[in-house]
């Protein structure tokens, strides 16, 4: 029966790889899991004592009662040990999954689907704003430092990652927004040199009678972003900035290729330095190294952040995942937040399959082709359209990726690809051709 199970998980796993192994998202699924490998544990503990009672151990001496307990205990932790560890690791993943996923839709966010064969709900693309908090015991309320869209191909899992300066004024509300009344002429148009995007999270927690109700600050962000994008952000996911060094510690540090040396800790990087090369980051060197304003700008900041998520959607390969899925379960737990609906997170991990695979191009909005001062709405338009067709194109009829500062001029220009970039992911201004991740990272 031992064999059999053994030889019924490998044909499993051989006929249906990485995307089987989605199933065992749902929670009702993990749940009839935990109960069939706790039976078959129990199942083999009584098989080994019953068998063990029936030879009549009372017939030695106690010597040989001794050592034959002994035997019986430790075939006993043995066959038990393999199910017992299973049904521990899905019982962590299921209280998980209830903890950061909410079993159904907010009233702020989209209708579950209710065909399992369109998750979607007939969407070409879906869009995720990823945010990185940075909540701590010493701060009062959230500021949105990183805050980056992904839109997914749902076929391809072709990815543009859109990353937004946390210092882009006076954005503006859709219509159904209650902060298009409050904010006509763009969030705190009226001060000069405030109404910044990180802090509209904020602001709708601390207004409540004005968004109609309290926790309203992902709907507002969101409502901002999309608008800003011209895109329909369908969910969000929000990792405090420590929670994401603690991810990074998990699954055991990040390889990235930082072009020249970062120094960290307060104005004078007296912390410590990240040096030049090709380096295996800790949690902490991966935090810093995307938060560091040492010599640096935010939209230096940007760019180094963009690689930490390119580098931590390659590296955490479902293998690594598997090998250290109890400490990533535990990080993500106390440190995430989501409206993605416990029913999607299923076809939410095959989509991940597909993006793991799949082209990542990368859209900055920095200067010196967008100023975060004075924004050009239109123009951001125009290249996150232009983004997203780009990367729906066929491989040799694309000339290039999506760059951190595109051309958006409506004449067209001629565009070369190389194998290098022309700038450091660390360096403003970045100019030239367009680069997906990998190279613009070195990933």
């Amino acid at each position: 029966m031992y064999a059999v199970l053994l030889l019924a998980i490998l044909a499993y796993w051989l006929t249906q790889g990485l995307s089987g192994l989605t199933s065992f998202a749902n929670s009702g699924v993990m749940l009839t899991a935990i109960i069939v490998f706790s039976v078959c544990a129990l199942a083999w503990f009584a098989l080994l004592v019953t068998s063990y009672v029936a030879l009549g151990p009372n017939k030695l001496n106690q010597h040989g009662q001794v050592v034959t307990g002994i035997v019986v205990g430790v075939l006993c932790v043995a066959v038990m040990a393999p199910f017992g560890v299973v049904a521990g690791t899905f019982m962590t993943a299921r209280e998980a999954v209830r903890g950061i996923f909410p079993s159904g839709a907010d009233s702020d966010g989209q209708p579950v689907a209710q065909n399992p064969a369109d998750p979607w709900d007939g969407k070409d693309r879906v869009n995720f704003l990823l945010i990185g908090g940075d909540a701590a015991g010493n701060r009062t309320g959230v500021r949105t430092d990183s805050m980056n869209v992904a839109s997914i191909d749902v076929k391809t899992g072709n990815t543009v990652l859109f990353s937004l300066p946390r210092n882009l004024q006076h954005v503006r509300f859709p219509p159904s927004s209650p902060l298009r009344k409050q904010f006509p002429n763009g969030y705190m148009a009226e001060l000069p040199n405030g109404g910044l995007l990180n802090e509209v999270w904020q602001y709708a927690d601390e207004n409540p009678q004005i968004m109609g109700g309290k926790n309203k600050g992902p709907r507002a962000l969101m409502d901002a972003i999309g608008y800003t994008l011209n895109l329909k952000i369908d969910y969000y996911a929000m990792m405090n900035m420590y929670g994401f060094a603690h991810l990074v510690d998990a699954i055991g540090g990040l390889r990235i290729r930082v072009e020249q040396d970062v120094r960290w800790g307060g104005l004078y990087g007296t912390a410590g330095t990240i040096k030049a090369g090709d380096r295996k980051l800790s949690g902490e060197e991966a935090l810093w190294y995307g938060r560091s304003r040492v010599n640096s700008d935010d939209f230096s900041r940007m760019s180094r952040q963009r690689c930490v998520i390119g580098a931590f959607a390659k590296q955490a390969t479902p293998t690594v995942i598997l090998a250290n899925f109890t400490k990533i379960v535990g990080a993500a737990k106390r440190m995430a937040q989501t409206n993605i609906p416990e029913p999607l997170l299923e076809p939410l991990m095959q989509l991940a399959l597909k993006v793991k695979d799949a082209k990542i191009t990368s859209l900055q909005f920095i200067p010196p082709d967008f100023y975060s001062g004075r924004p050009d709405w239109v123009k951001i338009r125009q290249a996150t359209r232009k983004a997203i067709q780009d990367s729906t194109r066929p491989a040799r009829a694309q000339t290039a990726n999506v760059s951190a500062s595109p051309n958006t001029t409506a004449t067209p220009t001629k565009t070369r690809t190389s194998s290098t970039p022309s700038e450091t992911p660390t360096r403003n201004g970045q100019k030239g051709s367009a680069k997906s991740l990998d190279e613009l990272c070195g990933l």
